[in-house]
């Protein structure tokens, strides 16, 4: 079976973390993947935010719950989040900030680090500790949250992967 094709059917969602950093070179080719995502008509207006500080993590935890209207951890104590922006003012800002996290995630998969999407970034950077985060980080105004990427070594079994639903491809 083709690689790709192979991880994109073994790659898993994961919802609980060691507290053990990746390396530096595995984050380095997970963002790379990300920056060569797919994105409408070429413009790459997409920004990412690696954040690897627990203190600005424990933060955008609290932004991320908060939305949720919960003081649970979304992040799943994973000691990585890539948050994705892109730049509203492009007709395909959300397609294209959504195929940035599907190639992180799969490159993620492909040198040994597990991930799952997080979803609530627009709203967490709406606010005014959001947008204050963003100013410091040199983020445009015009971009918005698409999702987070969490990123660590999954504590516990890899998850069995669920039966695909029949019927969902039509050929004509």
């Amino acid at each position: 079976m083709n690689e790709i094709i192979r991880a994109m059917k073994t790659r898993r969602s994961i919802r609980s973390y060691r507290d053990e950093q990746i390396s530096e070179e595995q984050l380095s080719a997970i963002l790379e993947a990300g920056v060569y995502a797919a994105s409408g008509r070429g413009q790459q207006a997409s920004m990412l935010v690696a954040v690897q500080d627990p203190v600005v993590i424990e933060l955008m935890r609290k932004l991320n719950a908060r939305v949720m209207g919960k003081d649970t951890d979304p992040f799943y104590g994973a000691p990585t989040v890539v948050v994705v922006f892109a730049d509203s003012e492009r007709i395909t800002y959300i397609e294209d900030g959504s195929l940035v996290i599907g190639n992180m995630m799969l490159a993620a998969h492909s040198v040994g680090v597990d991930s799952c999407w997080i979803h609530r970034a627009k709203e967490t950077f709406e606010s005014e500790e959001g947008k204050a985060l963003k100013q410091r980080w040199g983020i445009p105004e015009s971009y918005v949250g698409i999702g987070n990427c969490i990123l660590g070594y999954r504590a516990g079994e890899l998850p069995k992967a669920p039966e695909r639903k029949p019927g969902r491809i039509i050929r004509i």
